[in-house]
């Protein structure tokens, strides 16, 4: 039963979630809230921010939690929500259940910036819109209901100040603020109109994002940085569409086809994951050769950074009948770096020590303390990399046998330039025949009550 409080207010309602989204079974409110959104008794969970959490809880192995906002009917309801993997199924808890009023259009609304890609808040800040196309590189309904904040790094304008305080102290649109989006790294800049309500009082922001042209040359197309830039707009939405129907097809979503064609499809699906990872790197090699290029440095938790890193790779060990496995230590694995890049770089590890080791192996992951250092160690039992060709890993578009399925030689090229601009480094120890191990050193972070 849904917990109540003494004013007869839902005050949290749980709901079950099978493998594939479906709502299994459900507390009246959020049954209810299920329905109003459309949803069906059986069906898909039908409120596209709490399927959202459930996938990334699923995703990921581990229990999220976060704030969302919710349009329900002639109200939002401000919802905290927690999603708990059990087994092949997810169970959602909901509580808080504020309700405020919706916002309302006043009688004349300005016109939203023209940009590669538009975002919305409320009157407290906290994202409500993001368009799906252009927004690459993050599941935007992950962000609903989160504040400004959670997508954008604000930087200071040509005059020195934040155009999007002034604008919001003087209640008035702004221009031109630069930004990073926080996910992806990658440089915008920002144009927003203020949202009044029905009475003008102040409702939100409705803005957009363009791309940021900076004083190297990314202008130039000639320019190796505008050329990234350019396949990235040009290539990851058809790609992205590419790869979506090639899965939905090889997963018969429309029905029964025959063996051979849904191979076709997995096949097809690949080759544009292939091509997506490309242009990742392509313009993750954009960002990190640029002479202003600054990676965050604040305490991370390298348990975490390894336990997400593990989640996201789970599915592919488990296909690749490879184990991953953390190594016990008492090592605090606490550093000083970029939360996001040092996934980045943990993902590439593990992903590529998953793709050459041998079914039926394990990867290990072992962490340690090594004075003002701390180390994280990738190892498998793969074929090992000859002693000739380890300094060559590392080098820019290269492989060591290019005719293995793999990336495009950009991966730990990325990774070493990552680590290093976090004042650490990444190496790597290995013999032929006998598996390959992978360390990340970072500076090592003070332990929490040290």
């Amino acid at each position: 039963m849904n917990a109540v409080d003494p004013n007869g207010t839902v005050a949290v309602a749980h709901a079950v979630l099978d493998a594939d989204g479906a709502l299994l079974s459900a507390d009246p409110a959020l049954e209810a809230l299920h329905a109003r959104a459309g949803g069906v008794a059986g069906g898909s969970m039908a409120v596209p921010q709490l399927a959202s959490i459930a996938r990334l809880a699923r995703r990921l192995g581990i229990v999220v939690s976060r704030r969302i906002t919710v349009a329900d009917e002639d109200a939002d309801l401000d919802l905290w929500v927690r999603a708990q993997p059990e087994g092949d199924r997810i169970r959602l808890a909901a509580s808080g259940w504020s309700e405020q009023p919706a916002w309302r259009p006043s009688a004349e609304m300005p016109a939203v910036p023209a940009g590669d890609w538009q975002w919305e808040s409320d009157a407290s800040l906290r994202l409500t819109f993001l368009s799906l196309d252009g927004a690459g590189g993050f599941d935007p309904f992950t962000l609903l209901g989160r504040p400004l904040t959670a997508l954008f790094v604000f930087d200071e304008g040509a005059g020195g100040g934040l155009p999007i305080l002034d604008a919001l102290a003087r209640r008035r649109p702004f221009r031109d603020q630069p930004a990073t989006v926080r996910l992806t790294g990658a440089p915008v800049v920002l144009d927003a109109v203020i949202r009044h309500d029905a009475e003008g009082g102040f409702a939100g922001l409705a803005g957009s994002a363009r791309e940021a042209v900076t004083d190297e040359g990314e202008g130039d197309a000639t320019t190796p940085g505008a050329f990234a830039a350019g396949l990235d707009r040009a290539l990851r939405a058809p790609l992205g569409r590419i790869v979506a129907n090639a899965d939905s097809i090889s997963a018969r979503a429309d029905g029964p086809i025959a063996d051979d064609y849904a191979a076709y499809a997995t096949d097809i699906a690949g080759a544009g994951r292939h091509l997506l990872g490309l242009v990742d790197g392509l313009v993750d090699l954009q960002a990190i050769e640029r002479s202003d290029f600054r990676p965050l440095a604040e305490p991370i938790d390298l348990d975490d950074v390894v336990r997400r890193a593990a989640g996201l790779l789970a599915v592919k060990a488990e296909r690749a009948g490879v184990a991953i496995v953390r190594v016990p230590s008492d090592a605090r694995a606490s550093a000083i770096a970029d939360f996001g890049r040092t996934l980045q770089i943990m993902v590439n590890l593990v992903g590529n020590a998953v793709r050459y080791a041998p079914p039926g192996s394990q990867v290990e992951i072992a962490v340690e303390r090594a004075g003002a250092a701390v180390r994280v160690t990738v190892s498998d039992r793969g074929k090992g990399i000859d002693r000739e060709d380890q300094a060559r890993v590392f080098e820019k578009f290269e492989r060591v046998d290019p005719s293995e399925p793999g990336g495009s030689g950009l991966g730990l090229f990325i990774a070493r330039r990552l680590a290093r601009a976090m004042r650490g480094d990444l190496t790597l120890r290995s013999e032929a025949g006998a598996g390959a191990a992978f360390t990340l050193s970072l500076p090592a972070g003070q332990p929490a009550g040290e």
